[in-house]
């Protein structure tokens, strides 16, 4: 039988910022959950390894995702492994449903739903995925060991995923519509280093063919003079960005073109009391430390949002933490 549960604070999405939303919500002592429908983490676990998170010169993207669901855990946060399947806002509660009927309110609620893997919408590329054509390489980079792949991007993420599927397969190459990568100039500098890489400038794909249903073969097309030609390859890892999970937004919230979510400098959106993190919100660079910072703001900001709202309004639905009643 479905449910129905009250609580201070819903989370939906487990990656950086749900995860560091969660620990600063369970500091303020506020009666929070976590839904995340897959394993906690997101995007990190997709990552062999991590350079730039500080306090760690080198960990691995699983292992960090493991660390920080450790620390929200730690101080009792509840986690349900469910689907979220509406997001509905209101004047004063807002209402989440779960895909097996349970319903869950609270006076806010922060999406931290993330992005998907863009994709390049070439022919044989739906057909082929999971025969050859991949979005992670730390996934399927075993598959792949001492054949050859070819990487589509230029930023850090296809820089990142080609240096890691060198140390696998015999030849890696990366194809890169304009003349220079986009990618930090540490990583362009490993690319150089690394003898097994080999960048196609000015090169698109502008199909994927298979034998044997797996893949041989990508077509690529040179962007100035228009040439085309084929490439043999066992693989073809696709790193050209990420299109936002926007489907659970509500109707009427503020979100650019490309469909990222607008917020104020408190990660909160045009309906009070909802707020966006992580690589779901409009921002300029798309990092881990940064969605773990959009965390912490919102976490805090929906804390103040709850303590006002209850002082404002002493039947509010909504039960102040004891903790954000004391006066700092």
């Amino acid at each position: 039988m479905a449910s129905c549960s009250q609580y201070d604070l819903i989370i939906i999405g487990g990656g950086a910022g749900g995860l560091s939303a969660a620990i600063y919500a369970m500091r303020a002592a506020m009666k929070t959950v976590l839904i995340e429908k897959g394993a906690p983490g997101g995007q990190m676990m997709l990552s062999d390894e991590v350079e730039n998170y500080p306090g760690f010169k080198h960990i691995g993207g699983a292992e960090l995702s493991m660390k920080m669901a450790e620390h929200a855990q730690a101080y009792g946060l509840e986690v349900v492994s469910q689907e979220v399947t509406a997001l509905e806002p209101g004047l004063d509660v807002h209402t989440v449903r779960l895909a097996n009927g349970d319903v869950l309110r609270s006076c806010a609620v922060i999406l931290a739903t993330g992005g998907s893997p863009r994709k390049l919408g070439v022919r044989g590329e739906d057909a082929y995925y999971g025969k050859g054509v991949s979005y992670c390489a730390t996934c399927d980079g075993f598959f792949f060991r001492n054949k050859t792949v070819l990487v589509v991007g230029g930023g850090d993420s296809a820089a990142e995923e080609a240096l890691y599927l060198s140390k696998l397969c015999e030849k890696v190459y990366i194809a890169h519509r304009r003349d220079a990568l986009r990618a930090s100039m540490i990583l362009q500098q490993r690319i150089r280093e690394e003898c097994k890489i080999e960048v196609l400038w000015n090169t698109i794909v502008t199909e994927i063919k298979a034998e044997d249903n797996a893949v041989n073969q990508a077509r690529l097309k040179d962007t100035i003079t228009g040439d085309e030609r084929h490439l043999d390859t066992d693989g073809v890892f696709i790193f050209i960005g990420f299109t936002p999970n926007n489907e659970l937004v509500p109707a009427g919230t503020r979100m650019n073109a490309d469909g990222f979510v607008v917020t104020d400098e408190k990660c909160e959106t045009n309906s009070p009391g909802i707020f966006v993190i992580g690589d779901l919100r409009e921002k300029y660079a798309r990092q881990i430390v940064l969605s773990a910072a959009d965390g912490c703001t919102a976490a805090l900001a929906a804390a103040h949002f709850v303590e006002a709202k209850m002082a404002g309004k002493s039947d509010s639905v909504c039960e102040l933490p004891e903790s954000l009643m004391a006066t700092n």
